[in-house]
Order: C-alpha cells, then sequence, then structure tokens
C-alpha cells in the first residue's frame, strides 16, 4: 500500500506542476487552476489509506478529519462565490496564512506529542521547529494583510506602527524566537510552556513585521508570505515523509519567491527596503512642489476627444476595481472599436493591491487577452497615443519617478502616461494615492480630469459615443 500511495503523490505533484504551467497564460490560467485542484483532491483522499493512519485506526479520528474537511470546504465554497473582485487580495492573504498556520499546527503537533524514549533524529527536529517559526510568521502577518487591505478600522493608520527602534526590537523578538527553536530542537525541551512561548514570540514577530508596511507595497508582502508559506509546508512535509507535501511546498515556496523578486523589481526597490522601510523614508528630502493647476472635463467631452481618436491607451488601476467599472469600460471600448479606433489596455506590475489584480479583472468583463499589455511591452507606444485614459491609478503614473530624485517614489519604473497626446484622469476625488504625494501629470498641460465614479463616468462616456452617431 506505501508504494501506492508515494505513486498517487506523485502524480499528484504532477498535476500541480502542470496546472503550474497552464497558470502562466490567461487563455489557459483556468484550466491550471481546476488541474491543481483535481490534484488536491486526490491528494486529500489518498491521505486516508496512509499508512501512518491505517497502522492505527481511530474512527473518530476519521470523523474529526471529515467534519474538518466538510466545514473547511463549505466556508471556503460560500466565501468565494461571494467575495467582490475587489477584496480577492485580502482573500488570497487571509488563505494564504491559513496555509503557513496549519504547518505550524502540524508542527506543534509533533513537537508536543509523547516521543518515549525514541526521540526523532536532529534534524528532524530543526525542520520541526523551522516550519513552526515560518508558518506562524506567516500566519500572523497575513491575518494583518487581511486587516490591512479591508481596512479594518484597527489598521487604517499604518504611521501608529512605527516607533523608533523599531527594527531593534524586531531583531530582538525574532532571534529569541530563534534561540528557543533551537534548545527545543537541539536539547529535547518539548515542555508545553516553553513551546507555546516560542510560538508566542514567532507570532508577534510576524504582526510586528507586517504592521508597518504601507497599502502600497502589500502586492510584495503577500508574495512574501506566500513563499513563506510553501517553504513552512515543505519543511513539515519531510517531519511527516510525505512527498506531496514536499512537493507542493516546495512548488509554492519557489513560485512565491520569483513573484516577490519580480514585483519589487517593478517598484525598483530591494524585498528588505520593502519590508524595512517605508514610502515616506525612501526620498533624500521633500518632493519638489507641483506646478499648475487641476482642469476638469465633464465626461461627453471624454468621450468626444477618444471617438475622435486613432489611438486610446486605457490604464485601469485600483479605483476602477472599486467602482467596478470594468465592464461599462469594456462597453466603452467596444464602441470605440467600432468607429475604427485603436484600443489598447496597458497594466503596471504592480496595479491594483495583488500580482495580476487588473488582469483578473479585465478578463471577468471579457476583454480579450490580446488587447491587454504588460508595461514592458507598451510604454514605448505611448507616444502614438492620442488619448490615454486612466482609471483609478495614481502612483505608477506619477512622472516624479522619473525627474524628482526627493520623491518616494523616485527610480520606480512608470507607465509613460504623460507621453500621450492627450490624458484623461478618471478620479473620484483629489486624493493622493499610496505614496502620499501628489501626481504631477494630474497637473500636466495635457491632462484633463474627470472626476466621479468610474462607473458613471463611463456611462456617461458611453453615452456620449452614442450620441454622436
Amino acid at each position: 500500500m506505501g508504494y501506492l500511495i508515494e505513486t498517487v503523490y506523485f502524480l499528484t505533484a504532477a498535476v500541480f506542476i502542470l496546472g503550474l504551467k497552464r497558470m502562466s497564460h490567461p487563455t489557459t490560467a483556468r484550466s491550471g487552476i481546476v488541474w491543481a485542484g483535481y490534484g488536491m483532491v486526490l491528494a486529500t483522499l489518498v491521505s486516508f489509506f496512509h499508512p501512518q493512519i491505517t497502522a492505527n485506526i481511530i474512527p473518530t479520528n476519521y470523523v474529526l478529519m471529515l467534519v474538518a474537511i466538510a466545514i473547511g470546504g463549505a466556508i471556503a465554497w460560500y466565501g468565494a462565490k461571494k467575495v467582490p473582485m475587489t477584496a480577492m487580495p485580502q482573500m488570497i492573504a487571509i488563505y494564504n496564512g491559513m496555509g503557513g498556520g496549519a504547518a505550524a499546527a502540524i508542527a506543534a503537533v509533533e513537537l508536543l506529542k509523547d516521543h518515549g524514549d525514541k526521540l526523532p533524529q536532529p534534524h528532524i527536529l530543526i525542520m520541526a521547529v523551522a516550519g513552526a517559526l515560518i508558518g506562524a510568521v506567516a500566519f500572523s502577518g497575513s491575518v494583518v494583510a487581511f486587516g490591512k487591505l479591508q481596512e479594518l478600522k484597527f489598521f487604517k493608520d499604518d504611521a501608529k506602527f512605527r516607533f523608533e527602534g523599531q527594527q531593534k526590537i524586531n531583531a530582538a523578538i525574532f532571534g529569541a524566537a530563534v534561540l528557543l527553536g533551537l534548545i527545543i530542537a537541539l536539547g529535547h525541551v518539548f515542555g508545553g510552556p516553553v513551546i507555546t512561548v516560542f510560538f508566542l514570540l514567532a507570532l508577534a514577530f510576524g504582526a510586528m513585521m507586517a504592521l508597518p508596511i504601507g497599502g502600497a507595497d502589500m502586492p510584495v508582502v503577500i508574495s512574501l508570505f506566500n513563499a513563506f508559506t510553501g517553504l513552512a509546508v515543505a519543511l513539515e512535509g519531510f517531519v511527516l515523509g510525505n512527498s506531496a507535501m514536499i512537493i507542493a511546498g516546495i512548488i509554492v515556496g519557489s513560485s512565491g519567491t520569483l513573484l516577490t523578486l519580480m514585483m519589487a523589481k517593478a517598484m525598483n526597490r530591494s524585498v528588505s527596503n520593502v519590508l524595512f522601510s517605508n514610502w515616506a523614508a525612501l526620498g533624500s528630502g521633500e518632493a519638489q512642489e507641483v506646478t499648475g493647476s487641476l482642469k476638469p472635463m465633464e465626461p461627453p467631452d471624454a468621450a468626444i476627444q477618444m471617438a475622435y481618436a486613432s489611438k486610446v491607451i486605457i490604464v485601469p488601476g485600483y479605483g476602477m476595481a472599486v467602482a467596478q467599472a470594468q465592464h461599462k469600460i469594456w462597453e466603452m471600448c467596444k464602441l470605440l472599436m467600432e468607429r475604427d479606433v485603436v484600443v489598447k489596455f496597458a497594466i503596471h506590475p504592480v496595479a491594483g493591491r495583488m500580482p495580476g489584480h487588473m488582469n483578473v479583472l479585465l478578463a471577468e468583463a471579457g476583454v480579450p487577452y490580446d488587447l491587454i499589455f504588460d508595461m514592458d511591452e507598451i510604454n514605448e507606444e505611448f507616444s502614438t497615443a492620442d488619448v490615454a485614459l486612466v482609471i483609478g491609478a495614481n502612483d505608477v503614473v506619477n512622472p516624479a519617478a522619473r525627474t524628482d530624485k526627493s520623491s518616494p517614489i523616485y527610480g520606480m519604473p512608470i507607465l509613460n502616461v504623460d507621453h500621450a497626446k492627450n490624458v484623461q484622469v478618471i478620479k473620484r476625488g483629489k486624493g493622493v494615492g499610496f505614496a502620499g504625494i501628489e501626481n504631477a501629470l494630474f497637473f500636466a498641460d495635457n491632462t484633463r480630469m474627470v472626476y466621479g465614479d468610474a462607473q458613471k463616468v463611463a456611462a456617461g462616456m458611453i453615452q456620449g459615443i452614442k450620441d454622436l452617431g
């Protein structure tokens, strides 16, 4: 039976890898998720027949496992069905945290159970402790990330979580957790109080690490905690001798690490800078004063300008997600294309609140994948665009990132929206972006501000195009 179980685990791993491969392209991403889901179901079912479980069959345990799966599956199904697309980042954050918490819980069971005279090998104990530490950090950090993305009252003010000597205190908490972990692993100290303090320190470090980080950096942080969860699961897989957990954890950990590095690169920042700094501290001084004035434009006028354009590039941002305006925007684009206007979408790597956030929203609205371009693919085309339409984006289109060395976003690659002949910006009000600075693009001579809820503004533009006949 053991060989059959391992064979099935191997097949499960192959399905995971195949699913991940298919997720790399929008046209096959949905089927990739389905394939990975089938693999997870297979791995879960075959685990009921694992020799470690069937050797001492306890019917009550099977009942508890089935009840847990039923409750967890029902909550996940309901949550995934009901969560709006704007809340998808926080759902991913909390689900990711659950994975890290599960890995930490597995480690807790292994460390707290009575080993008798047959102590685990030292390297197994070290892996158990390491998985416990990393999993607990991923859990508490992800919970904080969820609270920030959900804009819960307690987490709204990032500044209140920043204080002098913060990094030293965090380092002391982490050092104490590591030291206690080594004592547990190498000294075979399995007492409940010692392990409880160890977990409390790990959870505290995860929360302290995430609390001061601003919303603009959350996509990177979520990706990093995802990598932590994968690593924790892989380590606990070694502890349990479960190859499915090892392979799945390694896949999640490596992909999460690569994505974290790519996101940080897209912001022209190192991962350490994201974790141990904040937007307000990045510049060398106060940002240059923005000159000029904001020039409003009504939706019908904006519609006329686009209707008579040859090429329009649309830049979606979080404002589009909040207003759920993607369907109206695509309806407007179809009207423009009927008038032989070339329409393209430009996506910045950190647009929205998680990697791929804008791509998912546009796909939900039915926008063809061949109209959606990444920053590197389309940046040179802005100079040939008659109109660039920005919908709720801010820092990712701010030209201060190129010109103002004192700006907190200086050096971050941006979309070259300011190079277009005309720029229209749909914005709810005159507030600043995540970086907390004014956007020089909004004050430029070729920019017009179209104020209002993005969905209502898009509806006005649609009517304006239709009125032209």
